[in-house]
């Protein structure tokens, strides 16, 4: 069993801090996984995968796994649709491109959102109209106390906006293991009415876009928006989306005519938190080595050699601006490690 010690995460977290693992184990396979929760001698066990969605701010004293699980197959079928197991270690982007390879619909509009598939549902990740409770069949989980494996469905995992049971009472108690997605075979129900998707097609001349042409629609507008974290380090969107009521967006109305917002229901709608923060005159600026993306203000960004507490405190000014302009708490996409 190969664990390494004082091995530097910085490569394993797409905002790309330098801090350091006390203990290192790279997981490989489900058997390794549940030897390795059953080592004694290393009491703190800390998980990472795909590091995308996590800030660290300080050296982790603690046994770090890193799940690199892989493997893609497809485990029912019939002539519409298509069942397909993903495991945890997968890099999500690839799974997409794997899809549409294959011609399965579903998952173009999550096209480019970094990360790993086991960390899909923990953040019901979703883009440009969609989630992933949108084709989430189930997954499976491993005990950590007990390393039993358990199965989760949709109606288990108690999806939320950007929110999951694996973020509030399962919290530290599972290592996802694998995800099962149901996807199209023909027939595909393309969402093309959010964001600027309807635009980047109308302005490529396609009038009946394919699930590869909405893939690459969502691309390009992610691309000129969004860094590529291999470049700049960075979790992609920081900050979660408010929703508030029909009333407080009636009164915000009054004093900022312009401000955006999305129906959610009928009393609730979802505010942009990146035309928050612009308007509070964070787009571009940087402190030191942590800033704010010039093109996309939820984006927060390492420069180089910005400190996780360093994110952290710009994180925590933009609150508390966006709170005192706009009467609205933004909270955290990204995890936080303390």
């Amino acid at each position: 069993m190969n664990i390494q010690e004082n091995i530097s995460l910085k490569s394993y977290n797409t905002f790309g801090i330098d801090v350091k693992a006390r203990f290192f184990i790279e997981i490989n396979g489900l058997a390794q996984l549940q030897k390795v929760l059953e080592l004694e001698a290393y009491p703190k066990k800390f998980i990472i995968s795909g590091g995308s969605n996590m800030l660290l701010t300080k050296d982790i004293d603690a046994l770090v796994m890193h799940i690199n699980l892989k493997g893609i197959t497809v485990v029912e079928e019939d002539e519409d649709e298509v069942v397909v197991k993903a495991m945890a270690g997968e890099n999500w982007h690839e799974l997409v491109l794997w899809s549409l390879d294959n011609g399965y619909g579903g998952l173009e509009n999550l096209s480019l959102i970094p990360g790993n598939t086991g960390t899909a549902p923990i953040q019901n990740i979703g883009a440009y109209g969609v989630e992933l409770k949108d084709v989430f069949v189930s997954c499976s989980a491993m005990e950590i106390e007990s390393g039993n494996l358990i199965a989760f469905d949709a109606k288990d995992c108690e999806f939320g906006y950007r929110d999951s049971i694996f973020k509030n009472d399962a919290k530290d108690k599972y290592i996802i293991t694998s995800v099962n997605l149901k996807l199209t075979k023909k027939n595909h129900d393309l969402n093309t009415g959010y964001g600027a998707i309807e635009g980047e097609l109308k302005q490529k001349g396609i009038v009946y876009p394919t699930i590869q042409d909405v893939s690459n629609a969502v691309i390009a507008i992610r691309q000129s928006k969004l860094p590529d974290p291999k470049e700049l380090g960075n979790s992609g969107s920081f900050f979660k989306n408010p929703v508030i009521s029909k009333k407080n967006l009636e009164k915000l109305k009054k004093v900022h005519p312009n401000i955006p917002s999305y129906s959610m229901d009928k009393d609730q709608f979802k505010v942009p938190a990146g035309w928050l923060i612009e308007q509070c005159g964070f787009k571009g600026k940087r402190y030191g080595d942590a800033g704010v993306h010039e093109k996309q203000a939820l984006v927060l960004v390492n420069y180089g050699n910005a400190t996780g507490g360093e994110i952290l405190e710009l994180a925590q000014l933009i609150h508390q601006e966006v709170d005192s302009k706009f009467k609205i708490r933004i909270h955290p996409e990204v995890n936080i490690i303390k």
